[in-house]
């Protein structure tokens, strides 16, 4: 498994800010509930994810050594007025260039504070990839509208979910995810449109020392198949296992009981 560049993060947070601001001015109502976050409306994750730009910006650029209080952070709450698409838009793209130009600067190896024990500027280049790349995903499903990831940010994407798994798991024992350990049983992650080179397939174990994880073609407990964007979505829990886009094979039970822990992030 192979992380991306750090430049390739950063020319990825800049495209997906722009798929996310199409969003925000395809006409959409900005009220409308988030099917797959029901607790938001679409304006309401906007100024979530564009939040969350602003504080990973303040913590990079300023290499703060401790977690940022959002009321330090400029201008994190988002447009004064509801309901304004343009003043949204234009915000949210701020927070973008923003976020983009502090990590640029930073390179991958500057230290800086991160909460999942990988303390420099590159764990957040990749984070920050990820929010946004998913939470597109949640933006254009309320919207209606289409949903493609470029495959290598969709495999990496997977990757890092399981790796802040395995990390929650170690240093958060009383976390719901600690009910993993033990459970027995492996889950096959198998994309079904990419070549060989991209090794898009995991096996993840359940195992008593934790969760553990490679990428191969192996036989398991239970298996999710489907194009790599489907199965990306169904792991983040975007995408029912019922939909027609993935198919389940084995003990449908397993794979259901890993996605109702690993629900944090």
């Amino acid at each position: 498994m192979t992380r991306l560049a750090h430049d390739r993060y950063c020319d990825e947070i800049a495209h997906q800010v722009g798929l996310f601001r199409s969003v925000v001015t395809s006409g959409a109502e900005l009220s409308g509930t988030v099917p797959t976050c029901p607790d938001w409306s679409l304006e309401d994750l906007v100024r979530h994810l564009g939040g969350a730009l602003r504080w990973v910006e303040v913590i990079v650029r300023t290499r703060a050594r401790e977690e940022v209080p959002e009321e330090r952070v400029p201008g994190f709450a988002g447009p004064e007025a509801r309901g304004d698409a343009a003043a949204l838009d234009a915000w949210l793209a701020r927070s973008g260039e923003q976020v983009v130009a502090a990590l640029r600067e930073a390179g991958p190896d500057t230290g800086v504070w991160s909460w999942a024990g990988v303390p420099n500027s590159g764990f957040w280049a990749r984070r920050v990839t990820h929010e946004i790349t998913v939470h597109r995903a949640d933006a254009a499903l309320a919207a209606g509208l289409p949903y493609t990831v470029a495959p290598e940010v969709a495999a990496d994407a997977i990757d890092e979910w399981l790796q802040i798994v395995e990390y929650v798991q170690r240093t958060e024992p009383g976390d719901v995810v600690g009910e993993l350990r033990g459970r027995g049983g492996s889950i096959h992650l198998h994309a079904t449109d990419t070549g060989p080179r991209l090794e898009a397939e995991w096996l993840v174990e359940l195992t008593e020392d934790g969760v553990s994880w490679r990428r191969g073609h192996e036989k398991a407990t239970v298996a999710l198949r489907g194009p790599l964007t489907s199965v990306l979505l169904a792991f983040y829990r975007r995408l029912p296992l019922d939909a027609p886009e993935v198919e389940v094979l084995g003990e449908r039970k397993l794979l259901e009981f890993w996605l109702e822990r690993a629900t944090f992030g």
